[in-house]
């Protein structure tokens, strides 16, 4: 699998949100006043913090903003806060809203792909691989990792000696 480097600068930039004290202020949503107790960070210090080019950042929230997975405001006192709990937002939301489909073959679903003859089981491959990676990425959330307390699956996969020889 191949993690894209706007998919790492999302999930980064997710963290840096979810790091960040929150603070208790009166903010407009949808045209009505709530209280806002949800960290808000301004770009310029996500992009300080995670080393994140600025103009690839502003390009980043925006599709993290078009995939209601943050929520921005203008002004001195805004900036960027996570549109849901960070423990709602899984790796594999980041991914499918940036990328599309965890697993595709030749852009199509693995469900969809079909094979003449000895290659007729490589689909069940596919999908088995498919399987396998939304175990992780759907059952990972951004909490999770800037908590550092990560499921136990995945620690127990991390330490396997074999995970991290380079094939």
């Amino acid at each position: 699998m191949h993690i894209t480097a706007k998919v790492d600068y999302a999930v980064r930039t997710l963290l840096e949100i979810a790091s960040a004290p929150p603070l208790n202020r009166s903010v407009v949503g949808h045209g009505a006043p709530l209280v806002q107790a949800a960290p808000v960070v301004k770009a310029e210090a996500i992009a300080t913090a995670q080393r994140i080019p600025p103009k690839v950042l502003e390009s980043v929230l925006g599709e993290l903003r078009r995939a209601d997975l943050v929520i921005s405001r203008r002004g001195p006192d805004g900036g960027y806060w996570l549109a849901r709990p960070a423990a709602e937002i899984s790796i594999a939301d980041v991914i499918r809203a940036l990328e599309g489909p965890l697993a595709s073959v030749r852009g199509a679903r693995p469900e969809d792909v079909r094979y003449p003859g000895s290659a007729e089981s490589l689909q069940r491959v596919w999908i088995a691989l498919r399987v396998n990676i939304r175990a992780v990425l759907e059952n990972v959330s951004i909490d999770d990792i800037a908590r550092n307390r990560l499921p136990g699956f995945v620690e127990a996969l991390t330490e396997d000696p074999g995970a991290w020889a380079r094939r």
